[in-house]
C-alpha cells in the first residue's frame, strides 16, 4: 500500500540543496508526485509530496541530508482523504488577483485575504511583478504590483469584483480579477481607444476652443451625457460647429498631443514581443495617424475630418465609428488575424468603449469615470497606462533585463 508524505524543507538558500534532498528520495525509493520551491529573500521553501511502495527510512534519510544542506526538513504523513482533497482543490477554477497602486499598504493584504475567504477561496501563491522598492522610499518607477493566485469553486465573480473595486477605493488601490486559463498568456492583439487613453486630452474639445465654439461643443457633450442624444447624432452635432476650422490647427495640435503616462514604455515592449496594436477611436485619423507615426501602431481606425481648401467643413463622412464599430472591428481584426477573442486585449476610459471592453478576452478600463469602472471586467486608475503590461502578467525586470540585452 502506497504510503504519502508531505517533506517540507526551509532555510538559507544555498547551491546543491536540491540535489542532496533528491539523492536522499532516490535512496528511499521514493516516487515525486507533486513539488514546489520558491526562494524569498534568500530564504528557500520546498515541499514535495512524494509515495513510497515499501518502508524504509526516508525520514532518517532526510535529516541527515538536512544537517548537511544546512536546511529544517519534516516529512508529514498525507492520509488518503488530504490526498482526495487536494486533488479535487487542484481541478477547481484559478482566478488571478492584480493588486496595484503607486505604494501598496500592508493592511490591504488582510482586506483581501478577508474578502477571498469569503467567497471561499484559497490564496496559493502571492509574488511582486514590480521592481522592488526604492531605498529612500521613493515611489517605484513604475509602481507596486502584487499578483495573486486564488483557487475556489463556483466562485460569485460579479460580486467579488464588486466588492473589490469598493474595497480598492478605499485604499487607492487598483483590484484587478481575471479567470486563469492558457488564453491569459497568449493575447496577441491589443486595441486602444484614443482621446484620454493614449493622449491626455479630448482632441474634440481642443478643436474647439481654437475655433472659439467651445461652449456650445460643451452643451452638445452635456446632452449626449444626459441621454438626450446618442453618441452619432452628438458627433454630427459638434462637427457641424467647427465649420471653417483652418487645416493649419490641426497640424499645430497634432503636435502638441500630451501623451498619456507610461504608453510610450508601453507600446516599446508590445512591439518588441510581437503584439499588433492598434487604434480604434470615435476621434479623428489626422491624430491617430500622428500617433501611429510616433509610437508605431500596427492600424489605426477613427473618423475621418472632411477638409477642403484647408477648411474643416463641419460635414461627417460615414460611416461614423461608435460603440459598435469598435467591438465589430475588434472582431474583424482578430478574424483577419487568425486570432480568438480570448486572444485580445482592448484599452479605453468611456462609455463609448464598453462595448469594446465587453467583447475583448481582456477588457480594461483606464481612468475611467465611476460607471465605466463598474461595468467593465478591469480598471486602472492608479498607475500609468504602461500597468497593462502587469496584467499581462509580466514582471518587470523580465522586461528591463530584456530590453537592456536586446
Amino acid at each position: 500500500m502506497t504510503r504519502r508524505l508531505l517533506i517540507r524543507a526551509t532555510g538559507a538558500a544555498r547551491p546543491g540543496q536540491l540535489a542532496g534532498l533528491g539523492q536522499a528520495l532516490a535512496r528511499s525509493g521514493a516516487r515525486l508526485l507533486d513539488i514546489n520551491q520558491s526562494v524569498t529573500f534568500g530564504m528557500v521553501s520546498l515541499e514535495a509530496l512524494v509515495g513510497l511502495e515499501h518502508d524504509s527510512d526516508l525520514e532518517g534519510a532526510l535529516n541527515e541530508a538536512g544537517a548537511t544542506l544546512g536546511l529544517d526538513v519534516q516529512a508529514i504523513q498525507v492520509s488518503a482523504d488530504d490526498y482526495q482533497r487536494w486533488s479535487v482543490h487542484a481541478s477547481e477554477p484559478r482566478l488571478i488577483l492584480t493588486l496595484l497602486a503607486p505604494h501598496l499598504p500592508a493592511g490591504i493584504l488582510a482586506e483581501v485575504g478577508a474578502l477571498t475567504a469569503e467567497h471561499g477561496l484559497t490564496v496559493e501563491l502571492i509574488h511582486r511583478l514590480s521592481g522592488r522598492e526604492p531605498l529612500d522610499g521613493g515611489v517605484p518607477r513604475f509602481g507596486s504590483c502584487v499578483e495573486c493566485w486564488l483557487r475556489g469553486d463556483e466562485v460569485d465573480l460579479d460580486s467579488l469584483r464588486e466588492k473589490a473595486l469598493a474595497l480598492g477605493a478605499m485604499h487607492g488601490v487598483d483590484i484587478a480579477l481575471q479567470e486563469d486559463s492558457i488564453w491569459r498568456r497568449h493575447r496577441r492583439l491589443v486595441c486602444f481607444d484614443m482621446d484620454s487613453t493614449l493622449i491626455q486630452a479630448e482632441v474634440i474639445d481642443e478643436l474647439a476652443r481654437r475655433h472659439g465654439v467651445y461652449e456650445e461643443v460643451a452643451a452638445v457633450t452635456e446632452r449626449a451625457m444626459r441621454g438626450e442624444l446618442d453618441f452619432q447624432q452628438s458627433f454630427r452635432e459638434r462637427m457641424a460647429k467647427l465649420k471653417g476650422l483652418d487645416e493649419a490647427v490641426l497640424v499645430e495640435i497634432a503636435e502638441e498631443l500630451p501623451l498619456m503616462d507610461g504608453v510610450e514604455r508601453l507600446m516599446k515592449h508590445l512591439k518588441r514581443l510581437g503584439y499588433r496594436t492598434a487604434i480604434l477611436s470615435g476621434g479623428f485619423t489626422y491624430f491617430a495617424r500622428h500617433l501611429q507615426e510616433t509610437l508605431g501602431f500596427d492600424e489605426i481606425h477613427a473618423n475621418e475630418l472632411v477638409i477642403e481648401n484647408g477648411k474643416v467643413t463641419g460635414e461627417v463622412r460615414e460611416p461614423i465609428l461608435d460603440a459598435s464599430r469598435k467591438a465589430e472591428l475588434l472582431r474583424e481584426i482578430a478574424a483577419r488575424e487568425g486570432l480568438a477573442m480570448e486572444q485580445t486585449i482592448a484599452v479605453g476610459d468611456g462609455a463609448n468603449d464598453l462595448k469594446m471592453l465587453a467583447a475583448a478576452g481582456l477588457g480594461i478600463a483606464f481612468r475611467a469615470k465611476p460607471l465605466v469602472r463598474s461595468q467593465a471586467r478591469q480598471s486602472i486608475s492608479t498607475l500609468g497606462i504602461d500597468a497593462v503590461l502587469y496584467l499581462m502578467g509580466y514582471r518587470e525586470g523580465d522586461l528591463e533585463d530584456d530590453s537592456r540585452a536586446g
